[in-house]
């Protein structure tokens, strides 16, 4: 079975044992804006995190949770960051916790939080506080309001689900995310919420998601810059049945399924990069080791004028062979070649000057594949990104007029 396999229609609730609930409290003025994801039953939990040394207070409050291992409901609010708030906004977070862990009758210190907005303001508790309680009350079996009320500059949800039968047991795994803008490494900025139903030990846990982690959120670029919230949780209720999945090839077996959902989420939010209009990917082989092909590809991926030509659909190969020359990588001129699609753009480090018109027909789709060739050695890296448009800067030259920031 290939990794596409995997894949089937769902959400968060597609696991066993798992519920969800989205509504609009008034932290924004009229869209969904506080969501309730809980498993009827307790879970292993994994998470990963921005290295942004700027942290929001519900990053802080993760933290301390993913680090006891256990976890039974996440709740997240958008519109704001409660970032760069201080005191208010720990014990804001700590509140969050604690109202939706009486609301639900679990532990507190069992209670996830993340928020995503406008970065600076305080939260407006008493929304929240009578969001919580009505949320709460409303859950089921379904992630689509969830993966609404999660949502700031997002022109879509982004929904995803896997299965695979691992031994006599078949473990499904569902996940939402968001994330439009002020995506970078490490993480990419997002709040993702991913569940499954197999049951692991949280060691195992961590391992899959960090996998999961490295070849999805944290190898795509959209503008640059990296957030203060970013979030990927992992929650595990083991309602599948079944012993734990510790055996290299039960492992291997959960962990490409989570990989693939993963990826499909991460694609997603490249996809629906502010003012995108298509999703590049960039890959970089014959460097000198794979560190440098990755830091190759994300020169690449992250430039401006590069990204501007994608926009306009020009095969600008001069902007790539600069981008090149720039990334501290170990590189020969006379050796580089570059494909776009299946059209060979630069050979030996020189255009070749009737690849231009085919060329710029691969830029005017959707999904552009760029492929380097250092013609060095055996490293490779692959980094997804998108196109850079006049829409990018009219959103983001108003975020917070508009009340709707990223982050």
């Amino acid at each position: 079975m290939s990794t596409a396999d995997f894949l089937i229609p769902g959400d968060v609730t597609t696991p066993l044992g798992f519920l969800a609930g989205g509504i609009h409290c008034g932290v924004k003025r009229k869209s969904l804006d506080l969501a309730l994801l809980t498993s009827e039953s307790p879970c292993a939990v994994a998470g990963l995190f921005t290295t942004n040394r700027v942290k929001a207070a519900p990053v802080r409050h993760c933290r301390h949770v993913v680090a006891r291992g256990r976890a039974r409901a996440v709740v997240i609010n958008s519109g704001n960051a409660n970032a760069c708030t201080g005191p208010r906004g720990e014990r804001d977070a700590e509140e969050m916790a604690r109202l939706t862990a009486d609301a639900l009758g679990v532990p507190a210190e069992e209670v996830l939080v993340a928020s995503t907005g406008i970065i600076g303001e305080p939260l407006p508790m008493s929304a929240i506080r009578e969001g919580i309680r009505r949320v709460s009350s409303g859950l089921r079996r379904s992630g689509t309001e969830a993966a609404l009320a999660i949502l700031t500059t997002d022109s879509f949800p982004k929904v995803a689900a896997a299965e695979a039968d691992i031994g006599d047991v078949r473990v499904r795994i569902g996940g939402m995310a968001k994330g439009a803008g002020m995506i970078h490494p490490h993480l990419a900025t997002t709040l993702c919420f991913l569940t499954t139903d197999a049951a692991l030990s949280p060691g195992a846990l961590d391992a899959a998601l960090r996998a999961a982690v490295s070849d999805s959120f944290n190898r795509i670029t959209v503008d640059g810059d990296m957030s203060t919230n970013d979030t990927v949780i992992l929650l595990a209720n083991g309602a599948a049945g079944g012993d734990p999945i510790d055996g290299n090839a039960a492992l291997g077996r959960f962990q490409g399924a989570l990989s693939r959902v993963a990826s499909e989420l991460a694609e997603m939010v490249v996809r629906d990069g502010e003012g995108a209009t298509r999703v590049v990917r960039f890959r970089l082989a014959g460097a000198a080791s794979d560190a440098e092909a990755e830091r190759g590809a994300y020169r690449l991926a992250g430039s401006l004028l590069v990204k501007t030509a994608l926009h306009g659909g020009e095969p600008n190969w001069g902007r790539m062979m600069a981008a090149l020359g720039s990334a501290g990588i170990e590189l020969a001129e006379d050796r580089v070649q570059i494909f776009v699609g299946p059209v060979q753009l630069v050979r030996g480090g020189l255009g070749v000057m009737e690849a231009r018109a085919p060329a710029a027909a691969q830029l005017g789709r959707s999904k552009v594949d760029i492929r380097v060739d250092l013609g060095l050695g055996s490293g490779e890296a692959t980094v997804l990104t998108c196109d850079l448009s006049e829409e990018y800067i009219r959103i983001n030259g108003s975020y917070a007029a508009e009340r709707s920031a990223v982050s």
